[in-house]
């Protein structure tokens, strides 16, 4: 059903699960969205929700703690894809 894609990688590393972006001139509006999970100090995983205006910081938020890094990639992917119904859209190119 999903059309975001999963990274994968280093795990000691914060992976990004999906990187979204949401434009619309007529309402002058370019935001992004990134969804990431990190390894915390207790060897639990969080997942980390990114959000603003484009070229601007915007917020972050520690969402949730997960016993294992799937549990983690899997609630981000459903974020993600929360987003994704709402009109963000995956880029194509690598990088974020």
């Amino acid at each position: 059903m999903s059309t975001l894609s999963v990274a994968r990688g280093n795990a000691s590393l914060p992976q990004d699960v999906a990187y979204l972006e949401k434009h619309d001139p007529a309402r002058n509006m370019q935001r992004y969205y990134r969804v990431s999970v990190t390894p915390a100090l207790f060897g639990e995983f969080a997942m980390v929700r990114e959000w603003g205006r484009i070229g601007r910081r915007g917020g972050s938020r520690m969402e949730s703690w997960f016993a294992s890094e799937e549990d983690a990639r899997r609630s981000g992917q459903e974020m993600a894809e929360a987003k994704h119904r709402r009109g963000y859209r995956p880029l194509a190119a690598a990088g974020h």
